[in-house]
């Protein structure tokens, strides 16, 4: 399988998504977007974002009430190539 590709709405950047890498949120870390965050295990939800496209799974699932079409990139890995609203 091809590695994934975030695309940033907003920003119109599109990044490789590495699967290295053990949540989304490393991800965005590692290409330097800013995304605010106060744990990494899906519990607080300060770092809920929009999935305007694509397919995420979760490592575990999140402790935090996400709305449907939000996603904790605390927590969860690509599936597919994903579109987020940031």
């Amino acid at each position: 399988m091809a590695t994934p590709t975030v695309t940033l709405r907003t920003a119109g950047a599109q990044l490789p998504c590495p699967k290295s890498e053990s949540c989304l949120l490393d991800v965005l870390e590692l290409h330097d977007v800013q995304v605010e965050y106060q744990c990494r295990s899906g519990y607080c939800g300060a770092c809920r974002l929009k999935l305007v496209k694509g397919e995420v799974t979760y490592r575990q699932q999140p402790l935090a009430f996400i709305n449907d079409g939000e996603i904790l990139p605390c927590c969860c890995m690509p599936l597919t190539d994903i579109e987020l609203e940031i």
